[in-house]
Order: C-alpha cells, then sequence, then structure tokens
C-alpha cells in the first residue's frame, strides 16, 4: 500500500512540475500539427509512421469529451502520460531492487532527463509512447521477478498497443522474442500474448489495406525517405552520430551514468536471461536512434532512455552505495544543471552563434532548457511573416492552415498569435 502511495506522490509532483513548464504557443516541430489533426477533429483512420493512430485519436476522445480546446487537450495528455510513466519508472525499480530510495532517485533522474522532460512540456507522440513502453518493461520484469504468470500476457498486450503510437517500437520486438522463448515453458500465456500481440501488429496493416494503402505503409511516410537517408552518410558523418548519441547519454543522466552502467554490470551477474533481453532491446533502439537521418533524432532515444534509468535504479541499489541514501537530494539539483550549462554555453562564442542562428526558436532556450513556458510560438512566427535560416516550411504550411481554421471559428489574429 505504502509504495502505490509513492507512486500516486510522484505522479503528482512531475504533474505540477510538467504543468507549469508546458509551453505557453504552440511550439516548433511537428506541434501545430498534431494540434491541427486534434482541432479539426477527425478520427484517424490509418497508420503510418507519422499518423500515430492512437495518440491523435486519444487527444481527440479528450477533447470531445471534457469540452477541452485541442491545445489544451493535447496539453492533458502529454503530461498526464508523462507523469504516469515516471511512476511507472519507480513502481518498476521498486519490484527489480525491494528498495525505496534507488527506485525514487531513478523516478527523478528519469523525470528530470532533458529529452523526457522537455517532450512532457510539449505536444509530441513521446511521451504517452513512453507510457506504454514503460508498461511493457514493467510486465517483464514483473515477470522475471515475482514470476507472474499474467504479465507474459500482458507484455505482449501493451507492446503490440505501443505500436498502434508508434512504429518504432517493432525494434523491441527482437526483445520480445527472447523473454517469451525464456518462459517457453508457459505455454498458455506464452501463446496468449503471441496471440494477442499478433493481433494488434497485423491489424495495423489491415486497417491500412482496408483504406487503400499499400503494404508497407505501416512503416513508410510520404514525408521523407528518413531510413533510406541513414545509409547514405558518409563514414565521417556515422562516427559523428555515434559520439553525438554519447553526448545525449550524458546530457540526460548527468553523473548517474555511472550507476546505470554498474547497473548493467549487477544484472549480468544476477539474471543472466533479463539481461539479455534487455541488451537486445538496448542495441536495437540505440543503435537505430544514433544512425537514423534526423534532425532531431534525440527523441527516439527515449525507449533506451527508460531502460537505462531501470538499470540507474539497480546500479544505485548495490549495497555498498547504501551510504549514499542521504546524498540522493542531489537529484533535485538536475534542473540547476541545465541552467548552468546554458548560461556557460552563452559564454561561448560558439553558443552565442548558435544562440542567434535558432533565434527564430528561441535560441538556446529552445535547445538547452527543457521548461518550454513563454516560449516562442509557430503560429505568430507565421503570422508575422518571419524568416528562418533553415527550413521550417513543413511547419509553416500546417500553420497556416491551423491559422485559417481558428479565423473560420471567429478568432483575430492577435488572438491566434497568444496561441
Amino acid at each position: 500500500m505504502l509504495k502505490n502511495l509513492y507512486a500516486v506522490f510522484i505522479f503528482f509532483i512531475f504533474l505540477a512540475i510538467y504543468y507549469a513548464g508546458s509551453f505557453t504557443k504552440i511550439p516548433f516541430a511537428d506541434c501545430v500539427g498534431f494540434v491541427l489533426d486534434a482541432e479539426k477533429g477527425k478520427w484517424i483512420t490509418t497508420s503510418t509512421a507519422t499518423t500515430h493512430f492512437l495518440y491523435i485519436n486519444t487527444v481527440i476522445f479528450i477533447k470531445n469529451l471534457t469540452g477541452l480546446s485541442a491545445i489544451e487537450a493535447s496539453r492533458l495528455v502529454v503530461i498526464f502520460s508523462g507523469a504516469a510513466t515516471v511512476s511507472i519508472i519507480y513502481l518498476t525499480v521498486k519490484c527489480l531492487t525491494k528498495k525505496e530510495w534507488p527506485s525514487i532517485t531513478a523516478a527523478f533522474v528519469f523525470g528530470f532527463s532533458f529529452s523526457f522532460w522537455r517532450n512532457a512540456e510539449i505536444v509530441e507522440v513521446y511521451t504517452y509512447n513512453s507510457l506504454w513502453l514503460s508498461l511493457f518493461f514493467f510486465s517483464m520484469i514483473k515477470t522475471f521477478i515475482e514470476k507472474k504468470k499474467n504479465y507474459i500476457f500482458l507484455s505482449g498486450l501493451f507492446l503490440g498497443i505501443s505500436l498502434w503510437v508508434h512504429i518504432q517500437n517493432i525494434l523491441l520486438i527482437p526483445a520480445f522474442l527472447i523473454f517469451l522463448f525464456y518462459f517457453r515453458n508457459e505455454k498458455k500465456m506464452v501463446l496468449g500474448s503471441i496471440l494477442i500481440f499478433g493481433f494488434l501488429f497485423s491489424s495495423l496493416f489491415i486497417l491500412n489495406i482496408s483504406q487503400g494503402l499499400s503494404f508497407n505503409s505501416v512503416y513508410n511516410s510520404e514525408h521523407g525517405n528518413w531510413v533510406e537517408d541513414s545509409f547514405k552518410k558518409t563514414f565521417l558523418q556515422y562516427v559523428k552520430d555515434f559520439f553525438g548519441s554519447f553526448a545525449y547519454l550524458i546530457y540526460n543522466f548527468n553523473a548517474f551514468i555511472f550507476f546505470g552502467i554498474t547497473g548493467v554490470i549487477l544484472l549480468y551477474g544476477s539474471n543472466r536471461k533479463m539481461f539479455f533481453v534487455f541488451l537486445t532491446g538496448s542495441v536495437c533502439v540505440y543503435g537505430f536512434s544514433t544512425f537514423y537521418a534526423v534532425s532531431d533524432n534525440y527523441v527516439f532515444f527515449l525507449a533506451f532512455n527508460i531502460i537505462f534509468a531501470l538499470s540507474i535504479g539497480y546500479g544505485l541499489a548495490v549495497p555498498k552505495y547504501d551510504h549514499l541514501k542521504k546524498f540522493t537530494w542531489v537529484c533535485l539539483l538536475i534542473p540547476f544543471g541545465y541552467l548552468m550549462a546554458y548560461k556557460m554555453a552563452l559564454l561561448t562564442e560558439k553558443g552565442r552563434e548558435i544562440h542567434a542562428f535558432k533565434q527564430h526558436k528561441g535560441g538556446l532556450n529552445y535547445y538547452m532548457l527543457p521548461w518550454m513556458n513563454d516560449n516562442v510560438g509557430i503560429l505568430e512566427f507565421t503570422i508575422d511573416k518571419r524568416t528562418a535560416p533553415e527550413p521550417v516550411h513543413w511547419m509553416v504550411t500546417s500553420a497556416r492552415e491551423y491559422i485559417e481554421l481558428l479565423k473560420s471559428k471567429g478568432y483575430t489574429e492577435e488572438e491566434i498569435k497568444k496561441l
């Protein structure tokens, strides 16, 4: 009962944090496209690499149920799923370690990690996707640690549902299959897990084909050839991507990386089967995210970041680190770390150059600080006919359509610029 109370407290703490820092105006990137779809209120009937069937339809459902605007319904789904994910991280580490303080610390470290925190502050699909993935990981660990057979079935259910949110989650199928192999003696549950996952996965293809789309439309997009472009990079670009992935890891987990590595080593020695399941998932996700040819590939590491946060909790639970319990409050200083890094970057010539170059988005504030309140909005950018030194045409196209839709509902340009 007490552990559930801690989970509830953590949920409301991060709900408040994410709400306090949430965007003031619709940010750049894909945010305006998601809000536009929600504003139209037309149910998404296909599932491609960019439609995110379950996410958009969930926002529309909440919008219709509550009467909230498309913007506020989107905010509610994002920050609610973000806070819920952090709570599940806590519960998962508690299941792994049976210790309170490493579980709470791992939850706060993940909740404050830059990539996740940033996505909990904008209109994006990734916190909602993380919620389903955290439930998937939770189910597998429950099976390993507590031998609760019903979680074998739930693992297939949660991974299958996650594919309806983001098709990137197919990268976790190899880990799922290894997990099922280890529990192959539980024939009924394994069969049920395979069937529910197979049904949910195959339904994606059936849905799209029924709408006149091609078979491979499930994992393709008409908006870009990102997968193909990922294989066209030079050797130096791949090297740069590889080291860039470490930069993301450091900025997300700072000094706690040490405990994440400790957790990996500890798991290898104590539960090799679980180790290989999560190693497989980590390698697939990390490898794809590192070399995927998109400018904002940091978001694709989130599935790996969840696994690494669990490893941090496991590493902290080593008995020889029990004396660190009284220092766990240090994780609360993580936000000050971002602020300090931001201030230091502005002291450098290169930092000031980037700040000026990215000023249309808010400069380094947008790239180094996870909170998004008082941000620059894409709608005001579009209405004021501002220009950017980099391509933003797809955002502006969606913004123009959204602006015209709002005008048809009686909004003035000055009112729209505040959204």
